[in-house]
């Protein structure tokens, strides 16, 4: 106690007065703005604001593990964003701990909330999958995609004849699609790319910023291929070049839409293809520490979720044991079994 006064009650006296809206404000303030990327910061941004219109008057420290859960299962339509929303809020109280913000061991209440399995959204596309993706892609880009009017709207009377209905697919489009099955990468590093960040000899696209930080996506020589196609555009910096003199393309919405319909693909979103170029690696049994570095991931634990999809680790051990061997003795040692069983 300095001069008459007590720091620690005074802290305990904050504590006691901190509202949730408080506590969302400063970790907005001092983590999300500062901390994270831009989509990750919108997509915190709407979990905290939920948790603000629910509990904003209230103490942080009065806040339950009830009233969370019960959050958590109002969004089960959505057991993807309500995972989020969790995880959000588990890390908001978490750092509000870390901050002195709420007293040590308080217990968080987002925590042994059980997530909603299903909200698991990876999907891989089959082989058969991919050959309509690369047919689609090829007829978009050519003679264009057919579409239909809609019957419901009166203008559908002055819509052209059938053999007229086809609409070509914007080149650029088309390259970033076929950049993205290629590379694994996620769709802002390639819509943001620049062509100074391509190293054409060495076959890496050397991003200065992604989600992890600096990182370098590896070019195949397909992928190099889509890159030699395109166009560079005068005064324009980016790979794919967007509608505005100067600007990369903003999304791929319309084209993918159009792609996925006619491919028989609904449903399939942008970030498959992402884990599509996962799952081909897992299933060649190349090892998820290699997948992981392709894919730009900085925990190993976040590689892990393609494990079930390496074809057979152990048969991948025993060829190259077999291999190693064979080759140190000289000679083809399963050819050499066949031949003396041959002869018994």
């Amino acid at each position: 106690m300095r001069h008459g006064r007590d720091p620690q009650a005074e802290k305990n006296e904050r504590r006691t007065a901190l509202t949730v809206s408080d506590l969302v404000d400063a970790f907005a303030t001092e983590h999300v703005a500062t901390k994270c990327k831009a989509r990750t910061a919108e997509a915190h941004t709407a979990a905290l604001e939920r948790l603000r219109s629910a509990h904003g008057g209230a103490k942080a420290e009065s806040v339950t593990r009830g009233h969370i859960a019960k959050m958590h299962a109002s969004l089960a339509d959505k057991p993807f964003a309500a995972n989020r929303f969790l995880a959000v809020v588990s890390r908001c109280f978490s750092w509000g701990v870390d901050r002195q913000l709420l007293p040590e061991g308080h217990l968080n209440p987002a925590s042994r909330i059980q997530h909603y399995e299903g909200a698991a959204r990876e999907r891989y596309l089959s082989t058969a999958e991919l050959a309509r993706l690369g047919d689609v892609l090829r007829e978009g880009e050519t003679v264009g995609l057919e579409w239909s009017p809609d019957e419901t709207k009166a203008s559908a009377r002055h819509a052209p004849k059938p053999e007229n209905r086809r609409t070509l697919l914007d080149p650029f489009a088309v390259a970033a699609i076929r950049l993205l099955i290629l590379t694994g990468a996620r769709m802002r590093e390639i819509l943001h790319a620049r062509w100074n960040y391509v190293d054409f000899e060495r076959g890496v696209l050397r991003l200065p910023d992604s989600k992890t930080g600096a990182k370098p996506v590896y070019l195949s020589a397909a992928a190099l291929a889509v890159l030699a196609a395109l166009p560079r555009i005068n005064g324009n910096p980016f790979i794919i070049a967007g509608g505005k003199d100067g600007q990369a393309r903003v999304d791929l919405k319309r084209p993918w839409a159009a792609v996925t319909k006619a491919a028989g693909l609904e449903g399939l979103r942008i970030h498959d293809l992402r884990h599509s170029f996962a799952s081909v690696g897992a299933g060649a049994s190349l090892g998820l520490p290699i997948i992981g570095k392709l894919l730009g991931h900085s925990q190993p634990a976040t590689t892990a979720r393609y494990a079930h999809l390496d074809a057979d680790p152990m048969r991948r051990a025993v060829e190259s044991i077999g291999a190693t061997i064979s080759a140190a003795m000289g000679e083809n040692a399963a050819e050499s079994a066949v031949v003396s069983l041959r002869g018994k």
